[in-house]
């Protein structure tokens, strides 16, 4: 309730000492973490636990694909030898919209199921935890939105990850979308962090490249801005440190042999741990921008935060070039000495390349010039209310930083509308004679 509270006192008045409290709050908030099981094989280890537990039945959270390819069956089949019932409801699809949300309350609570399983991807995740939410608290997912808004905690709930990205596993967040009115939307609440998850590499190893070098940007979006905005401790900014350095060691091997499980298995530790890190210390920019992206064109999450995140870095590096030199340093770009803004370039210089050779384009091709003020005057707001940033974004800042990933023809038509409309201003005499005689 101290978090909601502050939250919408910034709303009214934004002073930035709110955001301070805020961040003294979260430095002692009590955050459960779940219990992890690591490396092949997890996923039925987690299967033989739950049976262990007693539970009734229990209700599988996942998606159509993982139904097709048989991802689950060492899940289940633990589940079944451990006598446990389950229901599978296999409809979310990404950014887990609130109607099939809807669905899955209706399922667990015909079922009567007193546990969740979630076995997907991050929106696979986030909707089983909104679900066992709304149905501990009879109440509408769009009700929950916000911080702590349920009297009650959900059943138990557990995670087997699928992409190594998203951290859901271990956050007190869940993020969904609201196709009506083409929004994301966050809830916020300590009690639906998974018991337990299985991190379980033989689940990646299929995954395509395009899946692998997103998600992996989206885990290294979260481990930087948990590290450099204003709510770090001594534990995010180990846990967010070593996230950094794993993924920019195994992401280009898992994006290259998608079968090396060592780089599987590091890159699920890498998110989760920039998972722990972000539940605590927030994200920043990059999210805000993201958010309006995934709501507005429904770009995948991971990819959005990867185009923005170079920009954004760029944009923020005057006033957290220490922390970028820091993360210079962790990753072997230099040497203690050299100048932190020299330093910062570098690293995000790397993120730039890390972005190319993994295929991430530069420009998103879904965005519109026409959309730009809308997305921007929405993503300053989620920044302002929510996210403890290195530096915060005027609306012509963000705007500046939305054009910068126009699709590149669309970007030279906005151009060239711009300089026609200034030549137009310039009365006829003072023109030059050939731009005149063009005319």
């Amino acid at each position: 309730m101290i978090l909601e509270l502050i939250s919408d006192m910034t709303r009214s008045v934004g002073l930035p000492a709110l955001k301070r409290a805020a961040g003294v709050v979260t430095r002692v908030l009590p955050i459960p973490q779940p219990t992890l099981l690591v490396g092949p094989g997890a996923s039925a280890r987690l299967g033989r636990a739950i049976s262990d537990f007693g539970h009734r039945k229990v209700l599988l959270v996942t998606d159509g694909v993982i139904t097709q390819l048989g991802l689950m069956k060492t899940l289940t089949d633990a589940l079944a030898i451990g006598g446990t019932a389950f229901v599978a409801f296999d409809q979310i699809t990404p950014d887990a919209p609130i109607p099939l949300i809807e669905k899955g309350i209706r399922l667990l609570r015909k079922e009567r199921c007193d546990a969740i399983v979630a076995f997907g991807g991050g929106s696979v995740i986030d909707a089983a935890k909104a679900i066992g939410l709304a149905v501990a608290n009879h109440k509408h997912p769009r009700e929950l939105v916000g911080y702590f808004r349920g009297r009650h905690g959900p059943v138990p709930i557990y995670a087997v990850p699928t992409t190594a990205g998203t951290g859901s596993e271990v956050t007190v967040a869940a993020v969904i979308s609201d196709p009506e009115h083409g929004t994301k939307l966050v809830i916020a609440d300590t009690r639906i962090v998974p018991s337990m998850a299985a991190l379980d590499p033989c689940l990646t190893t299929g995954l395509p490249r395009p899946i692998t070098a997103a998600t992996g940007m989206d885990a290294l979006t979260h481990a930087i801005e948990a590290y450099i905005g204003h709510w770090g401790t001594d534990l995010t900014d180990r846990l967010a440190l070593a996230a950094v350095a794993m993924i920019y060691e195994h992401l280009p091997v898992a994006f290259s042999n998608g079968q090396d499980l060592v780089a599987r298995e590091a890159m699920a530790l890498a998110s989760t741990y920039a998972g722990m890190a972000f539940t605590r210390a927030n994200v920043g920019n990059v999210h805000a921008i993201a958010h309006q992206l995934g709501g507005r064109y429904h770009t995948p999450h991971g990819l959005a935060n990867a185009i923005m995140l170079p920009l954004v870095l760029r944009f923020c590096a005057p006033d957290c070039a220490a922390k970028l030199a820091a993360l210079a340093l962790r990753v072997n770009l230099g040497s203690r000495g050299e100048p932190a803004a020299e330093l910062a370039r570098r690293f995000v210089d790397s993120v730039e390349e890390m972005n190319r050779s993994l295929g991430i384009p530069r420009h998103l091709d879904a965005l519109r010039e026409e959309d730009v003020p809308t997305l921007a005057e929405a993503a300053c707001w989620e920044a302002d209310t929510n996210y403890p940033v290195p530096r915060r974004m005027s609306q012509q800042d963000c705007e500046q930083l939305l054009r910068q990933a126009l699709p590149q023809q669309r970007e030279h038509k906005t151009a060239a509308r711009k300089r026609s409309a200034a030549v137009k201003a310039v009365p006829r005499k003072a023109r030059p004679g050939r731009l005149a005689s063009a005319g």
